[in-house]
């Protein structure tokens, strides 16, 4: 019986041209292409000339699927792993494939290639030499505030995903917790005719994307906080400070424009703060 093999699979992330000759190898040697939208990937396979059959993977019933595949894989079939764009498994299904073939013992291999990710933090323009990648940030404007509010004192650059219908209100957030003159560059269309990069202090990039209209796949990278900057206050420092004030008699109102005008941090992540620790926050 032949050997089963995984075969993780980057694909372009706009420009077909980005595809290289050991994708379309391992494309077309493969029994099999798992891929999160076979329309998507059917165009590809038709760029490189591969007439390689497909099945869909995609974040639906992915751990179940995963254990399918992978127990076929494990029987000899060699099955090749895409994404819509980019490296699978980055803010993408792949990851329980992955896994799931490496329990059984399976060989897993990866044909590397695109990176929206590593692209726009290469054309951002902001230091490259320590990043962290953060993906997707919480669709919730609560939880989504209450993250941010964490990564304020991040020292390293950081990489965001966003939808375009998101990416304004996500730079609000942006600009109200780490403060609107922190730099960051928003990168939509890597690879595409329109490519743009909207380099500047978050509240410029967040103004000008709002009179572009966003459109199209978007990557934000962010500074990290500047060498000798004073931290933003931690949210649960903030709410202990605003109860203790309430306790004292304050009014919840006053007392989180007391600790915003205190700390120096915005009104509204106080507030945000204040709602986490009841148990209250969206």
């Amino acid at each position: 019986m032949k050997e089963g093999r995984l075969i993780v699979c980057a694909t372009p992330i706009g420009n077909l041209e980005d595809a290289s000759p050991r994708l379309a190898r391992a494309l077309a040697e493969a029994d099999l292409v798992a891929c999160e939208d076979t329309r998507q990937t059917r165009k590809l396979l038709a760029h490189l000339g591969v007439t390689t059959r497909m099945t869909s993977y995609h974040e639906v019933g992915e751990k179940e699927r995963a254990q399918e595949l992978a127990e076929r894989v494990a029987d000899g079939l060699r099955l090749a792993l895409v994404s819509d764009a980019g490296t699978p498994a980055v803010s993408d299904p792949g990851y329980h494939l992955v896994a799931a073939c490496l329990e059984r013992g399976v060989p897993v291999e990866v044909v590397p290639g695109p990176s929206a990710a590593l692209a726009a933090l290469v054309v951002s323009g902001l230091p490259t030499d320590r990043f962290c990648f953060e993906g997707f940030l919480p669709r919730r404007p609560g939880q989504r505030d209450r993250r941010l509010a964490e990564l304020a004192a991040e020292p390293r650059t950081m990489v965001f995903f966003e939808a375009p219908h998101r990416v304004l209100a996500t730079l609000d957030a942006m600009v109200a917790a780490f403060g609107p003159g922190r730099h960051g560059a928003a990168v939509r269309e890597l690879t595409k005719l329109h490519e743009q990069v909207v380099r500047g202090p978050l509240e410029e990039v967040r103004a000008r994307l709002g009179e572009q209209g966003p459109r199209g796949e978007l990557t934000l990278v962010v500074g990290g906080v500047p060498a000798g900057a004073v931290p933003q206050p931690r949210p649960a420092d903030l709410a202990a400070e605003v109860a203790a004030l309430v306790e004292g008699g304050a009014s919840t109102r006053d007392a989180v424009s007391a600790v915003a005008e205190a700390t120096g941090a915005p009104r509204r992540s106080v507030y945000q703060a204040v709602l986490e620790a009841r148990g209250e926050g969206g």
